[in-house]
């Protein structure tokens, strides 16, 4: 078994982040990694995860401003070089929200719901993909409503509709609040692709999806509607729920089952799942890699 080092985890207080970091917590001494929690308001969920027997350290960072991600990443390397933490042996880019109005901002301008779930960890992961201690695994969280089946449909659920990131990052009324999750989440599983063929060897890349979890503080910027249809399901027997699926999430950056799943594999909950035809790309994956780089390189420009 590798030895387990540091598991880096994104907005880590709240519903699923929160589990996964204390699933990881709880593992028995010698399978139990440090935690690297990056996010804001880190104290409850930090001393809950040392109260398990974890070694915790907290890096406070506003995932809506890229200099925040930024820093966040250079404190990352900073102690990684000194050898405060235990060499880097998983990402897990678990931070997202649902912006309740597509013509909200992220602190550079971008569309806040493509800013937050995609553009801050595609700069985060660039930052550190050299400070990886192979083996190491890339994990972001991938969500099945890029594509709008009929279940979906009648939810309300709205699918993506692809345009150049360079148009799904600016800040527009043409597409509602769901359309611009279901695009950034489709973004994701691109950049996931794409991200393995250029990753140093021994950084393997899978993408995760919870399930729908109803009712949980992702939705919090919905439609009204949609929040009270997912408090009624969320109560709902078998429908997943944090508690459900952090553990599992936890086991995708740990566990020595999913050690070898690579090239963006997707895994729905427990099950490696093939992902629709339009989730392959590969042009709209090069063009996402091309247009993210200037996006990124236009909000470190203007700083």
């Amino acid at each position: 078994m590798t030895e387990p080092g540091t598991v880096l985890i994104t907005g880590p207080t709240r519903n699923l982040g929160r589990h996964a970091t204390l699933a990881l917590a709880g593992r028995p001494d010698g399978q139990r990694p440090d935690l690297l929690l990056v996010g804001r308001k880190l104290t409850a969920v930090g001393d809950e995860a040392r109260a398990l027997g974890a070694t915790v350290h907290e890096i406070e960072c506003d995932l809506a401003s890229l200099a925040d991600v930024r820093a966040a990443a250079t404190a990352v390397r900073e102690l990684l070089a000194a050898g405060t933490i235990r060499p880097l042996r998983a990402l897990v880019a678990n931070a997202g929200l649902i912006s309740s109005d597509p013509r909200l901002s992220s602190a550079d301008g971008y569309e806040l719901t493509f800013a937050v779930n995609y553009l801050a960890h595609a700069q985060l992961i660039g930052d550190l993909l050299g400070a990886f201690a192979a083996p190491a695994r890339i994990v972001p969280i991938g969500s099945n409503t890029y594509h709008a089946n009929i279940w979906r449909k009648l939810l309300g659920v709205a699918g993506a509709q692809w345009a150049d990131a360079l148009e799904l990052a600016h800040p527009s009324t043409a597409s509602p609040s769901m359309t611009a999750y279901s695009n950034a989440k489709l973004a994701i599983l691109y950049y996931a692709h794409d991200l393995q063929r250029r990753a140093g060897p021994g950084i393997n890349v899978s993408v995760f999806e919870p399930g729908w979890m109803p009712g949980t503080a992702l939705g919090r910027g919905a439609p009204a509607a949609f929040q009270a249809i997912g408090r009624a399901l969320g109560r709902v027997p078998g429908v997943s729920t944090p508690e459900r699926s952090g553990p599992l999430l936890a086991a995708m950056a740990v566990d020595d089952k999913w050690a070898n799943l690579r090239d963006g594999a997707f895994v729905v909950k427990t099950k490696l799942t093939e992902v629709q035809p339009i989730a392959q790309d590969v042009d709209r994956e090069r063009r996402l890699w091309d247009a993210t780089a200037e996006l990124l390189d236009r909000a470190a420009a203007s700083r």
